[in-house]
């Protein structure tokens, strides 16, 4: 970039209405998340024609993809957040070390886990939930995933990295065309060539490819504020502390969704396939709804960082509270599609199941209930995690699939049965909702306090 475009771009960032400047940069955001959604929700579809206990195995191996996207969304959100406030401080050549070095601390760990993955794929899937009927299509689909793992976590890097930037639609070009791709091959490997489950894990890594050669482009073109460079890497152990550092609380949040997820299958295995199929179905649109407020929250971040880097705390109070206000609407009004038309959306997975039917509809009502106390939580954790507040972001980020969820899926089915485990999530998003209030409160009058300053 010119240094006209850099202060063309920091006006934009520090001088365009704060409700403007988001929405323009949460559509895009949006989308992407949306469309990653729903390419996963895409992988259940499809497979879900090839029986019960394959559409479980889908649901078996989504842990494992959460990890990889906990690996990425750390990293990201980490060193994407400090190059936006090193942006924002007008600090361009210190956003670029923390570019490169957060992206190639992603390519290491994401290939050790690759190794990992490929050497115990099988104990890995015992371990996960699978019963002996899902193993056979866990292993098939699990494979390939790992295969793709290297690419998948850096594509989530570089995301992370435009959306810190401001530049979110050059992340949804690269999100959608993989995303669309996936979709486009998921019946032609599945059904057409004749891979089965194994067919839907190709998709997703060949179009995870295709994004991160996309989204690589921008960065080697010069079309991104940073560059990725082998030769900027920092040689400093502090760096990598900071980046963990502040992505820790995406980390607590994304890991713990992984073993949160974890825990739910093996608790609903004990109550057979059927169960297991119809959590995963309610989980994914349930996901698929919430992305819109995670990628409402990720077109805020940019906003947030980059002003609280350039001291205007103004900008980052009515951010928050506009994030938090507009998230929770979006919420509610998807939270009564969902409830409403449940039986609808559980029966386009598997509507020749009467028992997936009965279990998914009465999960994915209770799931949604509470879906519009997210809005809060999500704009409260971005708010802290975005302004470098790491300790009450990663509390916050704990609470919700962590703190109270684990005890909840491990205590409740041993009380209440499967009603255990269908409403261990909403019981925990109820309390982590107050938390969240707190932390809210908290954040707003720290902000006021530094404009009084």
């Amino acid at each position: 970039m010119t240094d006209a475009e850099r202060l063309a771009h920091y006006k934009k960032m520090t001088e365009t209405p704060v409700s403007r400047l988001i929405g323009r940069l949460a559509v895009p955001t949006i989308i992407s998340m949306m469309v990653s959604a729903l390419y996963n929700t895409a992988d259940t579809f499809f497979v879900s024609m090839l029986g019960t206990s394959a559409t479980g195995a889908v649901g078996i191996v989504f842990s494992i993809m959460a990890i990889i996207q906990a690996i990425g969304f750390t990293i990201g959100m980490g060193a994407g957040n400090i190059l936006s406030r090193e942006l924002g401080a007008k600090e361009d050549d210190k956003a670029t070390v923390t570019a490169s070095s957060g992206f190639f601390l992603a390519l290491l760990l994401s290939i050790v886990l690759m190794i990992i993955g490929i050497v115990f794929t099988e104990d890995l899937m015992r371990l996960l939930g699978a019963t002996e009927t899902i193993l056979p299509y866990a292993e098939d689909y699990a494979a390939y995933i790992f295969y793709g793992c290297p690419v998948m976590c850096c594509s989530f890097v570089m995301n992370n990295y435009l959306r810190a930037e401001g530049k979110a639609f050059f992340s949804m070009i690269g999100l959608t065309a993989g995303g669309v791709l996936n979709i486009v091959l998921d019946p032609i490997f599945i059904f057409v060539f004749g891979f089965g489950t194994a067919g839907a894990a190709m998709a997703t890594a060949l179009s995870q490819l295709i994004s991160f050669i996309i989204l690589l482009s921008f960065f080697l073109s010069g079309k991104s504020s940073v560059r990725i460079q082998i030769t900027r890497i920092s040689r400093d152990v502090r760096m990598y502390v900071n980046i963990i550092k502040v992505g820790l609380p995406t980390l607590m949040r994304q890991g713990l969704a992984s073993i949160a997820t974890i825990a739910l299958n093996v608790q609903a295995a004990a109550f057979g396939d059927a169960a297991v199929a119809a959590m995963s179905i309610s989980g994914r649109v349930n996901m698929f709804a919430f992305s819109a407020m995670l990628g409402f929250g990720q077109g805020f971040q940019p906003v947030s960082s980059f002003n609280y880097g350039a001291k205007r705390y103004d900008r980052v109070r009515k951010a928050t509270l506009f994030t938090a206000a507009v998230g929770t609407a979006i919420m509610l009004a998807l939270s009564i599609v969902c409830f409403v038309f449940a039986p609808e959306i559980i029966a386009v997975f598997r509507k020749d199941d009467a028992e997936v039917m009965r279990i998914g509809v009465m999960a994915l009502r209770a799931q949604v209930a509470l879906l519009p106390f997210t809005g809060l939580v999500t704009a409260a954790n971005m708010a802290l995690q975005s302004t470098g507040q790491s300790l009450p972001a990663t509390v916050l980020a704990m609470s919700r699939q962590g703190i109270f969820f684990l005890p909840l899926i491990l205590v409740l089915p041993g009380f209440i049965g499967l009603w255990g485990v269908i409403i261990a999530q909403p019981l925990s998003d109820f309390i982590t909702f107050f938390i969240a209030i707190f932390l809210f409160r908290y954040f707003i009058r720290m902000l006021d306090a530094k404009v009084v300053r």
